[in-house]
């Protein structure tokens, strides 16, 4: 920031209010690795959502939420927020463990997205599951064993809330065992599984498409 002129530092000034620090100092505020070029900033925190923000049984919005079951990866969240964003997904739901902080790292994978999607921590993922159930939700989990596609199992569902399992296992037997329906993605066999990022774009996809079909 020393490097600044007073022309760059003015202009600054009128939008935040900056300390001026070297750069061996703000490396020191940060995490580990960070990538900083000297400038860093402290922004507001994101507000806290629940599952009370999401509409219920009655309202008639048609709206596709996507769960994450133990998906740990801070590059996969980020990259699943952005094909959120891409394709009107509503909410992301992720369980308080197992799941990965809201870090510089997600953020920069999630290219904006973290701020136009909201994402809801909860303390017990079946539970909550449960109460989405409550609200009008059909639970849709991606196993690629299942004999359909989230397209087709989708059709006429007005609230989806698509469940995607963690980066090696997949779906755990408890979250599978409560979801309403599973999908498999229209793979061609050549290739087992996808990366939990790239199967949730395909997903959010095929769901999208659904939507806009005359």
């Amino acid at each position: 920031m020393d490097s600044l002129d007073d022309e760059t530092k003015g202009r600054i000034e009128e939008i935040i209010a900056p300390e001026f620090l070297d750069k061996d100092a703000i490396t020191n505020l940060l995490p580990e690795n960070a990538i900083h070029q000297g400038i860093a900033a402290l922004p507001s925190p994101l507000p806290d959502y629940s599952l009370e923000d999401l509409p219920d049984a009655d309202d008639p919005a048609v709206i596709v939420v996507a769960i994450l079951d133990q998906v740990t990866d801070p590059h996969n969240v980020g990259a699943i927020l952005r094909s959120a964003a891409a394709f009107n997904v509503k909410a992301l739901i992720v369980p308080d463990r197992h799941s990965p902080p809201m870090t510089g790292v997600l953020a920069k994978s999630a290219s904006g997205a973290l701020e136009l999607v909201p994402v809801i921590r909860v303390g017990n993922l079946s539970r909550a599951m449960d109460q989405l159930a409550g609200r009008g939700f059909w639970r849709i989990g991606l196993d690629g064993h299942a004999d359909r596609e989230p397209e087709a199992a989708a059709a006429g569902i007005e609230k989806v809330a698509i469940v995607l399992g963690s980066e090696g296992k997949g779906l755990r037997h408890l979250t599978a065992e409560k979801c309403d329906l599973l999908a498999k993605l229209p793979m061609s066999g050549d290739i087992e599984s996808l990366n939990v990022s790239n199967a949730a774009a395909i997903a959010f996809y095929e769901l999208a498409r659904q939507r806009k079909a005359p």
